[in-house]
């Protein structure tokens, strides 16, 4: 899951090689193995979903409520704490989306957008027809890659503004749902301007997304209706004193912690080493990260199945409650010399330690 488009450009370091690497084979075992593995377990178990949604959101708000409510400043970072994580986790459904046919889950964009995407101003539009597109065979890793960069081979500096940019992320939408949206419905070109820039959780600085049509275009403007209404609520309450300031500042330490902490996961989902150039399901696979058992903390930065990422992009259609069972039965099939393997990393720590030491190698 990428974060809210930026105009911000990463420079790549001039002086990386530009002598491409040779291209990895896909490994047609490992492939076949995944597939015949896994037909058991493809289908969305509707109370898995339900439960886990609904169950994130009542604990990510009842904390949101405790840190407005509490005036011991231990108590109120304790509650934001669990409503950081707990959103984050409610929000991280977004993901599934996309991917899960909606027939198989009737009335969960529906809910999803009530309880998470209008409030926390993160529709499901965002996403759609989006996240598909990081997931295309010719496009992953290049240039129309909406969710890719090659950030280990840019420079050092560009990390922590990677990060400190999603900090800001709940200021924009307010501006982009309060006062853009209802100004785009008068200035055409305005209107352009937001759906192809500013309407999409990507990365990718460059990229560009399609003004919607027919009945995707219909659920858009609904929601994003809802959402341009609450943005201007929150702006109007504000500004009048009924929302006092040190509960809108809680509920935006606690969003931007949301967004902050799926920053940092986004930069830990892939190894940002390509550079450009179409890559096999293999290569892709490589370049994508699992973090799985015995470690616990990936639960918390990484849930809705996000700690197996490498194994999403082998299967992208298996329901999140099924990856770790799929990990656990290709693990034990394949042999050792299987790069299934070689996408499993031990913490995050690690994997930021080694994408940073990456951005200061010399090149060239």
């Amino acid at each position: 899951m990428g974060q809210i488009m930026t105009t911000i450009t990463f420079e790549r370091d001039a002086t990386a090689a530009d002598a491409p690497r040779a291209p990895i084979a896909d490994d047609r075992a490992m492939l076949k193995a995944a597939a015949d593995l896994t037909r058991d377990i493809n289908a969305p178990r509707a109370r898995v979903y339900w439960g886990d949604f609904l169950g994130s959101v009542a604990l990510g708000y009842a904390g949101l409520v405790s840190a407005i409510a509490l005036h011991s400043t231990a108590w109120t970072i304790a509650a934001g704490v669990i409503a950081v994580l707990a959103l984050y986790r409610a929000l991280s459904f977004i993901h599934e989306l996309t991917h899960v046919r909606h027939a198989a889950l009737p009335g969960f964009r529906f809910a999803y957008n009530l309880f998470i995407g209008v409030p926390m101003l993160v529709p499901s539009f965002m996403y759609e027809g989006v996240h598909n597109l990081h997931h295309a065979r010719t496009r992953y890793g290049t240039v129309d890659d909406p969710e890719y960069l090659p950030l280990a081979l840019m420079k050092p500096w560009t990390l922590p503004a990677f990060i400190i940019v999603a900090a800001l992320a709940p200021v924009a939408l307010i501006f982009r749902y309060g006062v853009l949206s209802p100004l785009s419905l008068v200035i055409p070109p305005l209107r352009r301007a937001v759906v192809e820039r500013y309407s999409a959780l990507t990365i990718n600085p460059s990229f560009r997304r399609r003004m919607p049509e027919g009945e995707f275009r219909t659920q858009w403007n609904r929601i994003e209706a809802a959402c341009a209404v609450w943005a201007v609520a929150l702006i109007v309450l504000v500004a009048t004193g009924t929302l006092p300031l040190r509960a809108f500042a809680i509920m935006l330490a606690v969003a931007s912690g949301v967004a902050v902490l799926n920053q940092v996961r986004t930069l830990v989902a892939h190894l940002w080493e390509n550079e450009g150039e179409a890559m096999t399901v293999t290569a892709q696979y490589l370049d994508s990260v699992n973090v799985p058992p015995p470690g616990l903390l990936p639960a918390l930065w990484a849930p809705v199945g996000l700690r197996y990422h490498a194994l999403h992009h082998l299967l992208p259609g298996l329901p999140y409650h099924s990856l770790g069972e799929a990990h656990r039965r290709l693990t034990a099939a394949l042999e050792p010399a299987s790069p299934y393997h070689n996408a499993n990393y031990r913490s995050l720590p690690y994997l930021i330690g080694k994408i940073a030491r990456s951005t200061m190698l010399p090149r060239g």
